[in-house]
């Protein structure tokens, strides 16, 4: 039986539209599996491997790092971009720890040493078992922070409605993907790149929200952190650094950057 021409054209343009929808997934994660990446560092940090289990069975890597010379008054959750690997996060990793935070910084599947392969869905799975491997390790749900930078502030973000935390801290965040896309490609952007939507999740959210944004952010404008900061119910903080890019954003504050979250830490509990 032949089809009417325009049934096989709307099977092509759905079948069109599937294979776009599923190349624009592939192209959200990046990444670097071991033994790419700088992982000789880990002495010099004092990392400890900490090996998780997500809830469907997916082997995960983590690294744990003590607060330096000090008691702690924090524990983050360091949950990092899409691309590359928690060893590529070493200036995080020091200024956090320099700051007063212990630290368990994430691989999520698919990277550094972890099992799988990425995907959404994966992703809140790993920040969980991240988060419930802290508090069955000692951690006070009310002294954890969800730190996430870039993709990492939607998981940052959804795990904060799963499990109590002290505060969350959003690097270069964005509302969704569907408003990052329509950026690039208006009107058939938001159709092909649906999910991680961070402002509708942030609008449940009672701790403490800090959101940091570089002014010259050229891969998630500093427009979109606002927008993202005002989804955030108080209390609040918006620190937009200006001149700082998309990935440079510890070097660019400097001291600042270490200033700003020890205040943060030193504030949880008791409002920004």
């Amino acid at each position: 039986m032949r089809l009417r021409p325009w049934i096989f054209a709307a099977l092509l343009a759905c079948g069109g539209f599937l294979v776009l929808r599923s190349f624009v997934d592939s192209m959200t994660f990046h990444p670097a599996a071991y033994p790419d990446g700088w992982w000789d560092l880990a002495d010099r940090l004092g990392a400890e491997d900490v090996s998780l289990e997500a809830v469907d069975g997916v082997r995960l890597h983590a690294w744990r790092v003590p607060a330096a010379g000090e008691a702690a008054a924090a524990t983050t959750l360091f949950l990092h971009g899409n691309a590359g690997n928690l060893t590529h996060r070493i200036a995080h990793i020091e200024a956090i720890a320099r700051a007063g935070s212990d630290l368990l910084i994430l691989d999520y599947r698919g990277y550094g040493k972890s099992e799988g392969s990425p995907s959404e869905e994966g992703l809140y799975r790993d920040a969980a078992a991240a988060y419930d491997w802290l508090v069955e390790s000692g951690a006070p749900a009310d002294r954890i922070v969800c730190h996430g930078e870039s993709l990492g502030t939607a998981v940052a973000a959804d795990l904060a409605t799963r499990r109590p935390c002290a505060g969350v801290i959003l690097e270069a965040p964005f509302p969704s993907r569907a408003a990052v896309a329509a950026r690039v490609l208006p009107v058939l952007g938001p159709l092909l790149a649906r999910g991680f939507d961070t402002a509708a999740k942030l609008a449940t959210i009672e701790a403490p929200v800090l959101v940091v944004h570089g002014t010259a952010d050229g891969v998630i404008p500093h427009s979109l952190g606002r927008e993202t900061f005002a989804a955030a119910r108080e209390p609040k903080e918006l620190w937009s650094l200006p001149g700082a890019g998309h990935n440079d954003i510890v070097e660019r504050a400097g001291a600042e950057y270490g200033r700003r979250l020890r205040a943060f830490y030193r504030g949880l509990g008791a409002g920004l």
